[in-house]
């Protein structure tokens, strides 16, 4: 049987009464990293709280990491019934850099859980089968250390909707940086997914990232530190959030590769510079060179500052 066949599940493989059942006295925190969503941030924890937190008792904390929010992001998810803390404001001590994946490395210092789910803040078109989705392999299989979502994800351009046309990074640069350097991480359909959950035990040990990359990083170093049986994956249908801009997308690419390129040893993993990508804007007419900062750095494991 192939990995695929082992570990790919659907979001409904089991009840809720079960996975409630199931997690017994584990502690579960929902994570949302989320950086000027003040438009969706609110409807995201809402309707998780309602489903998982009041109705039946699946989640102990919704948690949303604050990154230097510009918008009204920290208001309305505390209205919303979100434990909200600004990411510069975890530990200070440690410093603070824009990020994703610097968000989700200082959750580690502010939540409980035993498990942590993550879920981006900018979701359209969800339900919130996607948490216990996710849960589902961590709760029911002691082997299981990281869960990833796949879904669908349409590419949406004004009334047009393709399917499965969204995901450009994972297409583009993801998917062949795997092909070419970590083959065994190939059956995963959507490794750049932001929904995905892994047990606290794994998560302080890796590095993280501090931006888009945090998703593929993980992935690797889970699968070099307890190997791919460890991963499994949740199909949990469809998924849209809003699509980023081309030259926005050509940033994260860069952090993608950097990453892999730290993890196949062809990066010293202690050169954290920035690195300088030239992009081609349109100016009067013509084109003009435009230099964009794109911050490659990672954390270290959190387990050598929690002790």
């Amino acid at each position: 049987m192939s990995w695929f066949e082992r570990n790919t599940h659907h979001w409904d493989d089991w009840p809720l009464a079960d996975l409630v059942a199931a997690k017994a006295s584990t502690r579960v925190s929902l994570v949302v990293p989320a950086r000027n969503e003040a438009a969706t941030v609110g409807d995201v924890v809402t309707r998780v709280r309602a489903a998982l937190v009041d109705t039946v008792s699946l989640l102990d904390e919704i948690v949303v990491i604050d990154s230097d929010s510009t918008d009204d992001t920290y208001a309305v998810a505390t209205d919303a019934g979100a434990v909200v803390h600004r990411s510069a404001e975890i530990r200070p001590d440690l410093g603070s850099v824009p990020g994703k994946g610097e968000a989700m490395w200082k959750s580690l210092f502010v939540t409980g859980g035993d498990v942590l789910v993550f879920m981006d803040a900018d979701l359209h078109d969800w339900d919130t089968h996607f948490v216990p989705g996710l849960l589902g392999p961590l709760l029911t299989r002691p082997d299981v250390a990281l869960v990833k979502g796949f879904y669908e994800r349409p590419l949406v351009t004004g009334d047009e909707v393709a399917a499965y046309e969204g995901g450009r990074v994972t297409e583009l640069v993801a998917r062949p940086l795997i092909a070419l350097d970590f083959p065994e991480l190939s059956g995963l359909v959507q490794p750049l997914a932001g929904e995905w959950a892994v047990r606290r035990s794994l998560f302080e040990r890796l590095h993280v990232p501090t931006g888009y990359a945090v998703e593929l990083a993980a992935l690797v170093d889970t699968a070099e530190l307890t190997g791919v049986d460890a991963i499994a994956q949740v199909d949990l249908g469809r998924r849209a959030h809003r699509h980023q801009a081309l030259r926005d997308l050509g940033a994260m690419a860069t952090q993608i590769v950097a990453a892999a390129e730290l993890r196949r040893g062809s990066r010293d993993p202690l050169d954290h510079h920035d690195v300088v990508l030239r992009q081609y804007h349109p100016v009067d007419g013509g084109i003009a060179p435009v230099d964009r900062v794109v911050p490659v750095g990672e954390r270290p494991p959190a387990a050598g500052f929690t002790s």
